[in-house]
């Protein structure tokens, strides 16, 4: 079994932390303008570049013509930045857990809370129908998913690394099965088309009143993720040593948790529920600034702003049919997974 991450020290920053930022920003920028370049109608990096600009006086946009501007402006730019968004989101809260419980085997689906808020989205599609019901269900029902999971895995002798795992595959695995229960109700031909068209993932019908909704909710999680940066450095050597330190463990377990599930919830109303991302991305980026959340939640946000677009135009360019995001983010992530245990368990 896996030994906790407790770590005593953290590096303070350094020419290397640095230059993983300047490299990890300057891939964002041509990931994003690849992104918006490719698809099944292409179009010039130097156009994409003039559209973006053009508002601004920038750049020269000879040579863009309409349908070049209305597929960059309508189309690939709210999908893109939605996903930027989402990953970035979905970094930080898998970082923030795996600090939290001190597992690096946590994330947002595996703690059940992927499970709990699609089952809370579903439903909510089924009754209402509404984009704020949507995520007002996933919200209640992730953070329902989390509690039962802490209730759970403390009901024995104590939180371990097994029965938080064990808990959390539980726990998701009931509301899969809600989820199940609400396609088998739902109507054939309205209905259960949307619903899963949604639970399968894709940013296809992305806008900006769905960036928006996104981008206010990573903020504000991510506010108050960054906001206890140095607390959690603190809960990283244990409940006991946390509270000596004059830290209300209990206030700072629930206000991390609540930051995590409303971004989580907010990706899940959004694009349905996307794997692996909040597993992964903490690991790497781990590797790359070390555990101090002072950099940690920042890297995670960049590697995991970078893995989803990555993901999503894959997703909408390799074939003529839209894959959906949840098959490429299993396919890429578990392999991914894999070689990062493996570098991880060897560094030790």
């Amino acid at each position: 079994m896996l030994s906790e991450t407790n770590t005593l020290s953290f590096p303070i920053i350094n020419s290397q932390t640095t230059l993983f930022f300047l490299i990890a920003i300057t891939l964002l920028i041509i990931v994003t303008i690849t992104a918006l370049t490719l698809g099944r109608y292409y179009i010039q990096p130097s156009h994409v570049i003039g559209i973006l600009f053009e508002n601004l006086a920038l750049h020269n946009t000879a040579g863009v013509n309409d349908i070049e501007r209305r597929v960059v402006e309508l189309i690939r730019l709210p999908r893109v930045l939605l996903s930027l968004v989402a990953g970035a989101g979905l970094g930080m809260a898998g970082a923030a857990l795996q600090s939290l419980f001190r597992n690096p085997l946590v994330g947002p689906d595996i703690l059940g809370i992927s499970p709990g808020a699609a089952f809370g989205g579903a439903l909510a599609i089924m009754l209402f129908g509404t984009s704020v019901a949507t995520v007002t269900g996933a919200f209640i029902f992730g953070l329902l998913a989390i509690v039962v999971v802490i209730v759970v895995a403390k009901s024995g002798v104590g939180t371990t690394t097994l029965t938080l795992v064990l808990s959390g595959v539980v726990v998701g695995a009931f509301f899969s099965a809600l989820v199940s229960l609400v396609i088998f109700m739902a109507d054939v031909e309205s209905e259960l088309p949307s619903i899963l068209y949604w639970l399968l993932g894709s940013f296809a019908s992305a806008n900006f009143n769905k960036l928006l909704l996104m981008s206010v909710t990573v903020v504000v999680g991510g506010l108050v993720l960054f906001g206890l940066r140095y607390t959690l450095n603190v809960l990283t050597l244990g409940d006991q040593e946390a509270a000596s330190l004059g830290i209300n463990v209990v206030r700072i377990r629930w206000l991390t948790l609540a930051a995590v599930t409303i971004i989580v919830a907010a990706s899940v109303a959004v694009a349905g529920v996307i794997g692996w991302i909040g597993l992964i991305v903490p690991h790497i980026a781990r590797m790359f600034v070390g555990p101090d959340h002072k950099y940690l939640l920042t890297a995670a946000a960049l590697i995991g702003a970078i893995a989803l677009i990555l993901v999503d135009t894959i997703c909408r360019s390799l074939t003529a049919a839209e894959i959906p995001l949840s098959i490429v983010t299993a396919i890429a992530g578990a392999p991914v997974f894999i070689l990062v245990l493996r570098r991880t368990i060897g560094m030790r």
